[in-house]
């Protein structure tokens, strides 16, 4: 049955017809009851801890792309496209939901894919007291701009000829690779284009 705006008072046939039929008032009544015992209401306390769990994950990964930035990566910044890590922790959140232990059980490793080539970076432990049931391999990728090269080109040839003078650029795509440890389901692959 659905009920809707016409069978008000202001319809008077469109009840008299439902009760012809068979319906009964108090069965309208105990209709919109059930509903409100069937679906129940968010949890804010819920909806709190996860957002404070994705901001967690964000500063995680903001952190390791600030560590690699001089040790690894040889650059003295790394420009990240807005909202790139706040939709990688969300998927790494959504991923780690269907796992026993939830992200607690996570470890990541975190790579960059610079010209066909992926470099690691570092490996995130996101519990360590917990014991690992999944792997995520995350791999950023390098935005492809041809005047970050050339911007290159010139400033090695003058005064600014040091290593650490270069500027590393993200994609705004990544990929991320979940691979379960104790399990014979397989792998989960999500591409971010």
């Amino acid at each position: 049955m659905v009920a809707t705006g016409s069978l008000s008072s202001k319809n008077p046939a469109s009840i008299s017809e439902l009760l012809n039929d068979g319906y009964h008032p108090g069965s309208l009544l105990s209709d919109f009851d059930y509903w409100d015992y069937v679906v129940p209401e968010p949890n804010l306390n819920e909806v709190v801890f996860e957002e404070t769990t994705c901001q967690n994950l964000v500063k995680m990964l903001e952190n390791c792309l600030s560590k690699s930035k001089q040790t690894k990566l040889g650059c003295s910044k790394v420009l990240v496209p807005e909202k790139l890590t706040q939709r990688i922790a969300q998927d790494v959140l959504r991923l780690s939901s269907t796992e026993p232990c939830g992200l607690r059980g996570c470890v990541m490793h975190v790579n960059l894919e610079i010209e066909n080539v992926c470099k690691k970076l570092d490996r995130i432990v996101c519990d360590a007291s917990v014991v690992p049931t999944f792997e995520l391999t995350l791999v950023f990728k390098q935005e492809n701009c041809s005047w970050t090269g050339l911007r290159d080109f010139f400033f090695s040839r003058g005064r600014f000829s040091s290593g650490l003078r270069r500027t590393l650029i993200l994609s705004s795509g990544f990929r991320l690779v979940k691979k379960k440890l104790y399990s014979l389901i397989g792998t989960t692959v999500i591409e971010e284009c």
